[in-house]
């Protein structure tokens, strides 16, 4: 989350990412998006590439391409009080939260209502 829509954000969540996650990463991960100019860009591309990520991008105006984040996003807007927030700090605060109970606690039609990390919890055992 950022106060601009400078590059910077997407490449700083490329970091992030590969900080936090690279270890449990499949070696043919990718990054999927829209056609945005922060996912097209020479410098984006050159980090995917330099940590063998690969990329997706969605269809020029085909919303379905990225049904499931976008529906996450209205869930998001429609659940948390962001009016209440100050600032960028508290609105981080809230989203992150709202990250947390979505993905451990909030159950999913789709997933047999289950929350996204208890239903991939079980796929892995079935697989395993």
């Amino acid at each position: 989350m950022s106060d601009n829509l400078k590059l910077d954000i997407s490449l700083q969540t490329i970091e992030i990412l590969m900080h936090n996650h690279r270890i449990s990463l499949r070696e043919d991960a990718f990054i999927h998006s829209d056609q945005g100019v922060h996912y097209t860009s020479p410098d984006f591309r050159k980090k995917l590439r330099g940590f063998h990520l690969g990329q997706s991008m969605s269809r020029r105006g085909n919303c379905w391409d990225n049904a499931p984040q976008e529906s996450f996003f209205g869930h998001l807007k429609d659940e948390i009080p962001y009016q209440s927030c100050a600032n960028l700090d508290d609105l981080r605060r809230i989203v992150d939260d709202y990250i947390q109970y979505y993905n451990e606690e909030r159950g999913q039609w789709k997933l047999k209502k289950l929350p996204p990390a208890k239903y991939r919890e079980q796929l892995l055992q079935l697989v395993a």
